[in-house]
């Protein structure tokens, strides 16, 4: 059985052969490594996430220090020579010898005799000066003195720049490089959230109620998997981050209502719409993937929720015209660049694709425009993105108006809790931000239609 290390490794190797997102990666792999204890299993999370989400800071490291130039290193070497980088500037609990020989020991398996004394060389030297790494300076370059030490690409960087001050990028920054709270959602069709904190009390380090969701509760350090836990097992929760709980209670619908969850992928928002709806009425769950439908389907019976219905559809394309004039609500968590939820999946940063705003928008739109005929007269459209990106809020909202005029923006304001101030509610618009809220990035407004 692989130990931690060598674990973080295969999963770090898979993630940069393209092999899937990490958490897909990582769940692929750990299922693999059934047998990993609860210790190395939350070990190879934090190498697994660390090196992610720190990794051009590492390579900037391991650029001063190698005299192979970094395009030369083998891939598993240099992830190897990553894991104990991080370990020596990021994990205090880990001490600095026990980082360095247990990179040199992996690096023993390729079998080339010199590298042993290049890798403990090159970490040594590390532990030695890690005062004195030479960092870009913040005087002379801003956005590339950003880019390396807060580790993100130069791209996102400078559009930040460009759109806040220096300190609220360095916020920003910060905020997405801190390791996420576990946020989960109550659900209330089987429990109360006062009954779940009682439940989950002595299988966690510490518990406490969301500031604004009234089903939401912050965890630390499960005892177990939380896939293990009794309640989890018992259908008494989701994961759930508190700013997407929040784009539920902006839809707000009734019990008895027609609603459909137009990007329903997993069902975190799918089981909370059911639970609004009190299990009562109509709910079809949407995805163009018939592999997180069927997983899905398996969710909601966990959660005792049985009004959902599935259908596999890609969006790209017009619905069929008896759904026409149908629905009282639909939810669109529309695909997007994910820039609002880095910091729970840092590969985001090193997806080049995630660049192409203008791509993302044109098929928001085009979903948006394919569901519009879908809505009964008076009915709701409730636009949801991940992202905090003009191009994928504002934008969007301006362009569908502007292209359907039968569309008024509504404030939702009265169905939200007394909490959600300016802050995070304000001229019909919900925005949440990591380094503001702690919670995700997410944007979302609610469209009625007031004419035919």
């Amino acid at each position: 059985m692989p130990d931690a290390r060598q674990t973080a490794l295969q999963i770090l190797t898979a993630l940069d052969q393209g092999k899937g997102t990490l958490d897909q990666t990582l769940e692929s792999i750990l299922n693999e490594n059934d047998g990993i204890s609860q210790r190395d299993r939350a070990l190879t999370h934090a190498l697994v996430f660390g090196v992610t989400r720190w990794k051009k800071k590492l390579d900037w490291v391991i650029e001063h220090y190698s005299k192979t130039p970094l395009k030369k290193i083998d891939a598993i070497v240099l992830n190897i020579l990553r894991m104990g980088i991080f370990q020596i500037l990021h994990m205090d609990r880990i001490p600095d010898s026990a980082a360095v020989n247990t990179s040199v020991e992996m690096g023993k398996v390729i079998n080339q005799p010199w590298l042993a004394g290049y890798m403990n060389g090159l970490l040594r030297n590390v532990v030695r000066n890690r005062s004195e790494i030479p960092f870009p300076s913040m005087e002379q370059d801003f956005i590339h003195y950003l880019s390396i030490t807060y580790s993100f690409p130069g791209w996102l960087v400078k559009k930040w720049v460009s759109r806040y001050t220096k300190e609220e990028t360095i916020a920003m920054c910060e905020a997405a490089n801190r390791i996420p709270p576990i946020t989960i959602r109550t659900n209330t069709l089987k429990t109360t959230r006062e009954e779940l904190e009682t439940a989950l009390s002595t299988a966690v380090k510490t518990i406490h109620p969301t500031r604004h969701s009234p089903f939401g509760l912050q965890i630390t350090a499960p005892t177990t998997m939380i896939s293990k836990l009794e309640a989890f097992q018992n259908g008494w929760f989701q994961v759930q981050d508190e700013a997407a709980q929040l784009v539920s209670l902006l839809v707000s619908p009734r019990p008895g209502q027609h609603v459909l969850d137009a990007c329903a992928g997993l069902g975190g928002k799918t089981a909370h719409l059911a639970q609004l709806m009190k299990n009562q009425g109509r709910l079809i769950a949407l995805d163009s993937s018939t592999q997180k439908l069927e997983k899905l389907e398996k969710e909601m019976n966990r959660l005792g929720i049985h009004m959902v219905e599935t259908v596999s559809h890609d969006l790209h394309h017009p619905l069929k015209h008896s759904l026409s004039g149908q629905f009282d609500h639909i939810l669109l968590d529309a695909p997007c660049s994910g820039l609002g939820v880095i910091r729970r999946n840092p590969d985001i940063k090193w997806t080049e694709s995630r660049n192409d705003l203008a791509g993302y928008q044109k098929r928001q739109l085009q979903f948006l425009s394919n569901l519009a005929d879908l809505l009964k007269l008076g009915g709701r459209l409730t636009f949801a993105v991940c992202s905090l990106e003009i191009e994928e809020t504002d934008q969007v909202v301006e362009r569908f108006l502007n292209d359907h005029p039968v569309f008024q923006p509504e404030d939702r304001s009265p169905e939200l809790p007394d909490s959600m101030n300016k802050n995070l509610y304000d001229n019909n618009r919900l925005a949440t931000c990591p380094h503001r809220d702690d919670m995700d990035g997410f944007f979302s407004i609610c469209f009625r239609k007031t004419s035919g």
